[in-house]
């Protein structure tokens, strides 16, 4: 099976966390937290340079959902994010439920390090997608 790489988003309405994987390894990297420039958008200069860098075959969404499952205010505006990604770069997008992802990637970084922990939580949106599909 030929390698896959991807990149993982981690949506927020202020900050976008971003990591790559790929299934070669089964193994995620935390790159960067791309802020958004007004609510809920990226500068979309910054999504395609991060594509043309990594030249990724897909792209994996954290989508937000209530602990019991049920929709969380910002599902609607992921999957927005989502439908954006399709339309700008004609790749595949793969949704992943991100219950707990930014709890998980806070793990052990103490206070410090809580605030910058978006592309943290990018990485276990990826890892847990590699782990599925890898």
């Amino acid at each position: 099976m030929p390698e896959t790489r991807v990149l993982g988003f981690d949506y927020g309405l202020k900050k976008i966390g971003v990591a790559v994987g790929q299934t070669l390894t089964d193994s995620a990297t935390p790159l960067k937290i791309i802020p958004t420039v007004k609510r809920g958008q990226p500068d979309w200069s910054v999504v395609a340079e991060l594509i043309r860098e990594w030249q990724p075959n897909a792209l994996i969404v954290g989508i937000p959902y209530n602990m019991d499952g049920s929709e969380h205010d910002l599902t609607k505006a992921a999957r927005k994010f989502e439908r954006e990604l399709v339309a700008r770069f004609k790749l595949p997008v793969h949704e992943v439920d991100e219950r707990l992802t930014t709890v998980e990637a806070q793990e052990g970084r103490g206070k410090a390090g809580r605030d910058e922990v978006d592309h943290h939580a990018a990485a276990v949106i990826v890892t847990d997608w590699l782990r599925r599909h890898g």
